[in-house]
């Protein structure tokens, strides 16, 4: 840049402005006492005292070098996933490479740009999406004084999510200016949830409440998807607030995906779906525990269920039929008559879990409603049995209705020896006992107590999971229509909880095996499941099976530009669980299926802002360019807008151009200073006045 020049005076007193005011002030006074005794030479004594004080107040010519500082323009692109609508990215582009050629035409303007990419996975995380574009404009002015910023221009389609209310500080008085993408009056359907639980109670009703929008008017079909599964298709009218009703299926995620077919004008297909979690809580549980014969299992039983706040327990003993004439007193016999109809008629299906502990088959539980058990069992419900020696004889309920769902038939005989229970082959991949505490090393002895008891059996169907001596089967798991059924070969779990021979993991086997039994998502043993953290999805397949098939994922979207499908190969990590984990960078609902089992993991923000609206608009950022006196113009309309310079504080836009401030910014690069009255000057000045006024005075 030239070089120019500018010329000042300046002071630099050798006594301070007060010292050189008082002086003064003396003397005006004796100038002043001169002038009214008509003394003679007055006026060159003020000569005299105006050459001292000229002195004393040093003055100098200095001249600046200045060398002027360029103004800075930003421009600001728009390359949010929005963007990608129509040809959007193509006006933007060809308007980028039109500022870039004017702007650097301009003479003293150092050019800037700046890029908002598209959005970034952000699950997890506080930061609000959407088009962050005035939070990107700040960051890029960050090193840019204020006083040096000739204007900002915006390329987007004016679908800005963060505009403030007020002008930003770093713009310091610069004009903002905006170039609107895509085209007027655009159209497109979408589908917004305007309220969603977060949680809700399992096997109860929540309520979500959305809207589906559409410039078209009418209705507009709707599909509700929870966990990968339709589960209602319905019609809405468009532009109105719906009410939905859900029932909460499972504790845990529950993933809820509405989608909207396309309508008669649409800009994209990614707004017409919108998906939430409703995390799944149980209620309390209820729990029927029926022992029969007393023995000292019987309260670790009792002890454990009521130890669970989330347990309501009903527990019956039954010690004697009605029929049993064994001499009893009659003030020893209870008073309260056994509410069989109620529990196994009524209020059967009111329980969430039925235990028989050591229970014998007779005549105070009917075979009717040993039957209406087993129905029980066949619609849904759960049953847990722990046998005792009778459960080899004719008492058995093997022999009741309930045979028909138990999976493992008495052989008619009774172990009395020690073992050790052992998780079996099965067992290792079956969630209920993989990983058991103190199971030990494979192969070897497990670190738990000894068992003294087995009934013997032949396990006719489900899984053995656990065996006794002998390889007896122990514990037995078979699902019986929608249900689902537990037996326990043996009386002697209690030994674990009262830490005999060293204890076991009693409670957390039974607790594992009473929430396999209510279906608990965690320990299904034929499971898909998926965890997404960031832009990882990790994927886990629990199967009894010796080998994993491969997973088939789909991105989110729909064909030609979603939708693409990708194959994964598990890793075995443990027995029965293959893990695999897959990067991903764009949000949304990915779809997962193995053939058999099929689920969805929700990244980043499934129902992002960005495209809550896509419609090109000038609406938002109109306040904010009109506070800074600057443009709003469609680049539609005028592809090419005029450049200006303009002075700070005056209209910087129209319908056709824009105005960069001139700031006119410098620096000095040298400075050369001479002094106004150099010494002999002064001494020759002051004589000649001191001299003129005694001359005068001897006249």
């Amino acid at each position: 840049m030239n070089m120019s020049s500018a010329v000042s005076v300046a002071f630099d007193p050798l006594l301070s402005w007060a010292t050189l005011a008082v002086l003064g002030g003396i003397g005006l006074l004796l100038v002043l006492a001169g002038l009214r005794a008509s003394a003679r030479g007055t006026l060159w004594r003020v000569g005299a005292v105006a050459v001292v004080l000229a002195a004393l107040a040093n003055p100098s010519l200095v001249e600046e070098k200045r060398k002027p500082i360029a103004d800075v323009a930003l421009i600001m692109v728009d390359d949010s996933d929005s963007m990608s609508i129509g040809d959007r990215r193509q006006q933007v582009q060809a308007a980028r490479e039109m500022l870039k050629r004017k702007f650097g035409q301009e003479q003293g303007l150092e050019v800037r740009e700046a890029v908002l990419p598209p959005s970034r996975i952000q699950l997890g995380s506080e930061r609000p999406g959407g088009t962050r574009l005035i939070e990107a404009m700040r960051s890029a002015l960050v090193d840019v004084p204020p006083e040096r910023l000739a204007g900002v221009v915006l390329l987007t389609d004016g679908q800005v999510h963060d505009v403030p209310a007020a002008l930003p500080p770093e713009l310091g008085g610069a004009p903002l200016h905006a170039l609107i993408a895509g085209k007027k009056g655009e159209r497109d359907r979408l589908i917004t949830v305007e309220q969603a639980p977060r949680f809700g109670v399992v096997g109860h009703q929540v309520t979500t409440k959305f809207r589906v929008d559409d410039p078209a008017g009418g209705t507009a079909p709707v599909t509700v998807t929870v966990g990968g599964e339709v589960v209602r298709h319905m019609a809405v009218p468009v532009g109105k607030l719906v009410e939905l009703p859900l029932t909460v299926a499972n504790p845990g995620e529950n993933i809820v995906e509405l989608e909207t077919a396309p309508g008669p004008s649409e800009l994209t297909l990614d707004n017409n779906r919108a998906i939430f979690t409703i995390n799944g809580v149980r209620d309390r549980l209820r729990v029927l525990l029926v022992s029969g014969e007393p023995y000292q299992g019987e309260r670790a039983w009792r002890n454990l269920l009521k130890s669970d706040p989330a347990v309501d327990l009903v527990h019956f003993t039954i010690l004697r039929t009605p029929q049993k004439d064994d001499f009893t007193p009659v003030r020893e016999l209870s008073l309260i008559v056994f509410p069989m109809r109620e529990l196994f008629e009524q209020k059967l299906k009111e329980f969430d879990l039925i235990i028989f502990d050591r229970y014998e088959s007779g005549n105070l539980i009917t075979r009717d409603y040993f039957r209406n058990i087993a129905e029980y069992v066949k619609d849904g419900g759960a049953l847990l049995v722990s046998v005792g020696p009778v459960f080899a004889t004719q008492r058995s309920l093997y022999r009741s209705p309930l045979g028909a769902i138990l999976p493992a038939a008495p052989s008619g005989d009774v172990l009395e020896q020690s073992f050790k229970p052992k998780v079996t082959d099965i067992g290792r991949r079956h969630p209920v006992t993989a990983d058991l505490p103190q199971e030990g090393v494979p192969g070897k002895d497990p670190q738990w107590g000894r068992w003294f008891r087995v009934v013997t059996s032949h396990a006719e169907k489900g899984h053995t999971i656990l065996s006794g001596a002998d390889d007896q089967p122990l514990v037995v798991l078979d699902r019986v229509g929608k249900g689902r059924v537990a037996q326990v070969m043996s009386d002697q779990l209690w030994l674990w909880n009262r830490g005999i021979d060293g204890g076991g993991p009693q409670p957390e086997l039974v607790r594992r095996t009473a929430h396999w039994l209510m279906k608990e998502p965690d320990l299904e043993e034929e499971a898909l499941r998926t965890k997404a953290v960031g832009g990882h999805i990790e994927i886990t397949r629990r199967t009894l099976a010796t080998s994993f098939p491969d997973v088939t994922m789909t991105a989110p979207g729909t064909p030609p530009n979603g939708g693409a499908q990708r194959k994964l190969k598990l890793t075995e990590v443990e027995p029965g669980l293959g893990r695999a984990v897959v990067d991903v960078d764009k949000p949304g609902l990915y779809r997962f299926d193995d053939g058999t089992l099929h689920t969805v993991a929700a990244v980043g923000n499934p129902d992002p802002l960005e495209f809550s609206d896509v419609r090109a608009t000038d609406a938002k950022l109109k306040p904010l360019v009109e506070a800074s006196n600057g443009a709003l113009i469609w680049l539609a309309d005028h592809s090419s807008p005029e450049i200006r310079s303009v002075r700070p504080g005056r209209a910087a836009g129209g319908s056709d151009w824009i105005g960069l401030r001139r700031n006119e910014g410098y620096t000095v690069a040298g400075i050369n200073q001479t002094p106004l009255l150099p010494g002999i000057l002064v001494a020759v000045a002051f004589l000649l006045a001191l001299g003129s006024a005694w001359w005068r005075e001897g006249r």
